[in-house]
């Protein structure tokens, strides 16, 4: 069967059977659709007579709220790499008889097919229906040209007859209407929460989107999407699922933002989980002569996927931590080294156990070098780095043996920039030399992976001698502790150590994949083994082009 990006899926069965016809149209949906796949409801179309194919309005009910929850809701059960967009452009909850669509919507993702729950009685029919359903779609939305159209109901049970929305209350609506989140790599429950926001608000739709301060405690900070890719993909789904609405999108640096001083908003959407922050916000308003919010709240999305250290509910949390040992940006091909052995150049910073994940690839067949022990190797007396290290520092750093004391030395290179440097543009050469050559006998010896282990990776600019970047990560509070625990050392020389080091950020910005080891050690042998099988195949991949 033919495959589209992207689709329109439009629903005519009654309101009143279409929560249990959902999960079969969506699995049918998905094996035709794979990406983005637009929802249109319009329950009791007809399909069978082109004199009846004209939009509506939909009346915005609470039996549409709860239709759209649990269509997310089934959608992160049945296809969760589908990207659901249920619009609303149709649905309002202020009766109105001219056509919602006056033109054809632009999307952000043209719809290349449209498919429809819609069932004929007689097959003679279907062609029919096929092309009402195509001019239906092309009315609504600017489609690609030649728009495949699919009738679904073939391989569904018939809808049940009859069923109308009329006595479900109209939904209660506000002229202003506020949400905040921090709305990283959005899916299903976001989705409830800015569609029934976008159902609650007549004009104006403020979103506050967390960042700076309120990011810190977060897990995994580190793959949280920047705040200009947040917003940016916001505004995208916003104008795709109601364009009629003003948004504005702003930054939050506390857990108020404007919310507590706007004078115009009437609404909060809130969870569950934190319908206290919105009675929060209401008590801070009514300290600055505000009227308070009306609170309206959504259910959260159970996770059917969750492993036993994620959360039960959909959460971006969980996507991050099902981030780890995969490939998060492809890496660039690089002419000067040989195609294998495949080199991973694996660093992170004090106690983020990269010498531990170092092993269990090592345990998984890779060459492991350690850079460390070959920059120790460097001083050695005799070593190519001795007498340059020795003749810039003084002999008052040697031993009675005529070694170098390291320790010694590294009090004189300790927050001395300038020495440092001096001291890195004799050693980092050397470790160079001796890494390559010990890929090379990696190579001679048959292995198809080497593992570079080098804490100064990224610092040093040892990244045109490896394929990909592998970073371990671990929170610095953590990372105190074990530096602590380890190497015996007061609490402040241990945040000091990391303090001249790059942050877990500004690695992960050049990883290819990046691995944590916060959990327990099965934990990370997961994540371990999870990176190692997906590069198995990219290397697979490489040799068969």
């Amino acid at each position: 069967m033919t495959m589209f990006s992207t689709g329109v899926l439009v629903l005519t069965s009654p309101l009143n059977t279409l929560p249990l016809r959902i999960a079969p149209v969506l699995t049918s949906a998905a094996q035709i659709v794979e990406r983005t796949l637009y929802v249109h409801l319009h329950p009791g179309l007809n399909l069978s007579s082109a004199a009846q194919t004209r939009p509506v309005y939909i009346p915005a009910t609470r039996d549409v709220t709860s239709l759209i929850t649990r269509l997310y809701s089934k959608a992160a059960d049945v296809c969760s790499h589908l990207d659901i967009r249920v619009l609303l452009t149709n649905i309002r909850a202020h009766s109105l008889s001219h056509n919602p669509f006056p033109s054809a919507q632009t999307l952000s993702q043209t719809p290349e097919v449209v498919l429809t729950d819609y069932g004929v009685s007689d097959s003679s029919q279907m062609n029919l229906a096929k092309q009402c359903l195509g001019k239906y779609a092309a009315g609504c939305y600017v489609c690609k040209p030649n728009l495949a159209t699919v009738l679904l109901a073939p391989g569904l049970e018939p809808a049940a007859e009859g069923g109308s929305s009329d006595s479900s209350p109209a939904l209660k609506t506000y002229s202003d209407v506020v949400v905040g989140g921090t709305f990283d790599r959005l899916h299903g429950a976001h989705q409830i929460l800015l569609g029934v926001s976008c159902l609650l608000a007549d004009e104006r739709f403020l979103i506050g989107v967390s960042d700076h301060d309120l990011l810190k405690n977060k897990m995994l900070k580190e793959l949280i999407q920047p705040y200009s890719v947040r917003v940016k993909k916001l505004r995208e789904l916003l104008q795709d699922i109601k364009p009629s609405l003003r948004y504005e999108i702003v930054p939050l640096s506390d857990p108020y933002g404007p919310s507590i001083t706007d004078p115009h908003l009437q609404c909060i959407v809130v969870s569950e989980e934190t319908r206290k922050g919105g009675d929060a916000v209401n008590k801070k308003r009514l300290e600055n002569g505000l009227p308070e919010l009306f609170l309206h709240e959504i259910q959260l999305i159970k996770d059917a996927h969750h492993t036993d250290i994620e959360e039960e509910k959909i959460s971006s949390s969980s996507l991050r931590f099902r981030l780890l040992g995969s490939l998060l940006q492809p890496p660039q091909e690089n002419p000067n080294i040989p195609a294998l052995p495949y080199v991973i150049g694996l660093t992170g910073g004090s106690g983020s156990g990269k010498s531990s994940v170092a092993k269990r690839l090592e345990g998984l067949g890779a060459a492991c070098i350690d850079s460390d022990r070959l920059g120790h190797e460097t001083y050695k007396h005799g070593g190519p780095a001795y007498h340059k290290v020795v003749q810039e520092f003084g002999a008052d750093i040697l031993n009675e043996d005529g070694t170098i004391n390291r320790k010694l030395l590294g009090r004189k290179v300790f927050e001395n920039k300038e020495k440092l440097k001096c001291l890195t543009d004799i050693v980092w050469p050397e470790i160079v030399n001796l890494t390559k050559k010990q890929i090379s006998e990696a190579a001679a010896d048959g292995k198809t992976v080497c593992v570079v282990d080098a804490a100064v990776l990224l610092e040093a600019g040892w990244t045109d001698m490896v394929h990909e970047v592998w970073v371990t990560i671990i929170p610095e509070t953590e990372a105190v502790t074990r530096i602590m625990n380890r190497d015996g050392v007061a609490e402040e020389d241990a945040k000091k150590r990391l303090a001249n080091q790059w942050t877990n950020s500004q690695r992960v910005e050049h990883a290819n994949v990046v691995l944590c080891t916060l959990w327990e050690p099965e934990i990370t042998q997961r994540q371990v083994q999870k990176a190692w099988d997906l590069l198995q195949e990219r290397i697979s991949k490489r040799r068969n082009h």
